[in-house]
C-alpha cells in the first residue's frame, strides 16, 4: 500500500527545489498508493500480532497516535484499528501528539499495563498520509520531509519479547506551544486561514516575539532532561548505548539537534534508512524498531535508545535491552 517518491522526482515536479533537498539529504519518502492513514496502522497491526503471535485476547489496550487527518470527520479511528486487526473490546483511544504520538502511547501504555493485575498486553499503532492540499510533505516544515506510513508495536507485560524496556521518560513543557500556533487566530474549521500548512512561518513568529535564544534555551533544557533521567533510571549512559533510533528529520536538523549535541556516529543511528522513508509523522521510532529487527544489526544484549520530540512541546526517551 505504499510507494516511494525520490527527491530527484521531486525536484522534477517541482515539489521541492535544491536547497530543500541538499539541507535534508533524503534520498526519498515513502508515498501512500491510495491506502488512508488507518488503513496503513491496520495492515501494520495485522503484520506485528501475526509476526509476534499475539492473540485479540491478549490485548489489554489500543493506541493509535496521529499527526494528520484520518480520513473521517467526527470519528474514531482507534476503533476501526480495533474492529479490522483485532476484533476485540479493550479499550481503544487516539493519541495526538504529533511527532511524539507514538512515544506517548508507549508511556501511556507501559503505566497502564503496570496499573492493575491481570493486564497483559497494549497494541501501539500509528497511521499518516501527508497530502495536499492541507499539507506539502517536501515543503510545509523547512529542514524536514514528510512520509506516509503505518506502525505498530506490541508491548507485553512479563513476557521475553524483541527487547525489555528499561527506562522510559516524558517531559513537557507547555509554554513551547505557540511554536506551531504562532499569532494566528483560533478558527473554526482546517486550514481557514492558509494552506498547505506552514510550520516555518509559524516558527518563525514564534521566535520573533520570544527571541531565539528562548526558544533554543527552553527546547534544549527538556531534551537534555529528558535524556539524563532516562539514562539514569536504566542506569546506563550515552557510551553503552549500541543503536539510536532517532526521529526522521533532514539531516540538518537531526544533526544539530541530536548527533552533534550528543557526539553520535551516524552509523550507530536509522538514519541511514530513514532518509530513504522520510519523516513518518508520530510512526519513525516503531518504524525504527522494525528496521533494526529486519536488518540483523543488533546483537542480544545491545541498548538502543529511541527518542521523540512533538510539539507541544513534548519529549520522550526509552532504554531497551535485546533480546530477540
Amino acid at each position: 500500500m505504499e510507494d516511494t517518491c525520490s527527491v530527484d522526482q521531486a525536484l522534477r515536479e517541482g515539489l521541492c527545489d535544491e536547497r530543500t533537498a541538499a539541507s535534508g539529504a533524503v534520498e526519498s519518502v515513502a508515498v501512500s498508493a491510495g491506502g488512508s492513514a488507518p488503513e496503513l496502522a491496520v495492515a501494520a497491526a495485522r503484520h506485528v500480532l501475526e509476526r509476534t503471535g499475539t492473540q485479540a485476547t491478549d490485548i489489554d489496550l489500543l493506541l493509535h497516535a496521529t499527526v494528520q487527518y484520518q480520513g473521517h470527520d467526527l470519528w474514531a479511528p482507534a476503533s476501526y484499528i480495533q474492529r479490522y486487526a483485532v476484533g476485540n473490546r479493550c479499550p481503544a483511544v487516539e493519541i495526538k501528539q504529533l511527532s511524539n504520538g507514538g512515544m506517548a502511547a508507549l508511556d501511556l501504555a507501559a503505566g497502564y499495563l503496570s496499573g492493575a493485575p491481570g493486564r497483559r498486553s497494549a497494541l501501539l499503532t500509528t497511521g499518516d498520509v501527508f497530502g495536499e492540499p492541507g499539507f506539502a510533505r517536501w515543503r510545509s516544515d523547512p529542514g524536514t520531509v514528510y512520509g506516509d506510513a503505518g506502525t505498530a508495536v506490541v508491548l507485553t507485560r512479563g513476557r521475553t519479547g524483541l527487547a525489555r524496556l528499561r527506562s522510559l521518560v516524558t517531559v513537557s513543557d507547555a509554554d513551547l506551544e505557540q511554536m506551531h500556533r504562532g499569532r494566528d487566530p483560533f478558527s473554526r474549521v482546517p486550514f481557514a486561514l492558509r494552506q498547505p500548512i506552514d510550520l516555518g512561518l509559524l516558527q518563525r513568529t514564534f521566535i520573533e516575539d520570544t527571541g531565539r535564544s528562548y526558544s533554543v534555551a527552553r527546547i534544549t533544557a527538556g531534551q537534555d532532561e529528558t535524556l539524563k533521567r532516562t539514562l539514569a533510571e536504566a542506569d546506563c549512559t550515552l557510551a553503552d548505548v549500541a543503536w539510536f533510533v532517532l526521529p526522521n528529520f533532514g539531516h540538518g536538523r537531526l544533526n544539530s539537534t541530536f548527533l552533534r549535541r550528543w557526539s553520535i556516529p551516524e552509523e550507530r543511528t536509522t538514519w541511514p534508512w530513514g532518509r530513504s522513508v522520510g519523516h513518518l509523522g508520530a510512526g519513525d521510532q516503531f518504524a525504527g524498531l522494525a528496521f533494526l529487527a529486519e536488518s540483523g544489526r543488533v546483537r542480544p544484549g545491545d541498548l538502543c535508545l529511541l527518542f521523540g520530540i512533538g510539539a507541544g512541546f513534548t519529549w520522550s526517551c526509552a532504554v531497551l535491552e535485546w533480546e530477540g
